[in-house]
């Protein structure tokens, strides 16, 4: 941005939010509804929110997450993103559905993760649930962030609003197991990444 575009925006009042952008040190457009899933870690290099709010973020606090600055996706934010469709069996009615979301490598790479980054991944569920993937295993296996069931959005009270999830019955270190147990390292409710170098 040149000088005096520089000064137009502050005398028009641009200049919060370009402050903004530029500490958050990301071209993201901001967030127009509440955040669904929030990225955070030292693996990322993109931020569009501040610091943790101990007294506000209560879920965060009781899940002992903590975090300078973070990337957060809205409902808009994760269904611009490319979609692909899977058809696992799922283990709660041992039935064919069809998933659909971004790649989970997608996600990340948006919030400046590089999809060939030594990277170990914290997926946290609402309900306290959490494992570890790391990002290579992830990719290999094309680990899908489900935002639709069977062409409808997850719902909370559901498997919603989110669902770190793979086509089991495809892959060759899943589709051998019982169905109950194809899914460990697959959380549903899923509203938290951590990308940590590892």
């Amino acid at each position: 941005m040149n000088h005096r575009r520089a000064i137009t925006a502050a005398l028009l009042g641009g200049a919060l939010p370009l402050a903004q952008a530029a500490r958050a040190g990301s071209a993201a457009p901001s967030r127009r509804g509440p955040a669904l899933l929030t990225l955070s870690g030292p693996a990322l290099t993109r931020a569009n929110r501040g610091a943790l709010d101990p007294a506000l973020e209560r879920l965060f606090v009781k899940h002992q997450v903590s975090f300078a600055r973070a990337f957060e996706f809205d409902a808009a934010a994760l269904q611009a993103l490319p979609a692909v469709e899977i058809r696992p069996t799922l283990e709660y009615d041992e039935q064919p559905h069809r998933l659909a979301g971004p790649l989970l490598e997608q996600v990340l790479a948006a919030a400046g993760v590089a999809p060939d980054a030594p990277v170990q991944l914290t997926l946290r569920a609402l309900d306290g649930y959490a494992v570890q993937v790391a990002l290579a295993d992830a990719r290999r296996w094309r680990m899908v962030l489900a935002t639709q069931l069977d062409g409808r959005p997850l719902a909370l009270g559901g498997l919603g609003p989110q669902w770190a999830v793979l086509d089991a019955d495809r892959l060759p270190a899943f589709r051998d197991k019982p169905v109950k147990e194809r899914f460990s390292l697959c959380p549903w409710g899923l509203y938290h990444v951590e990308a940590r170098a590892g």
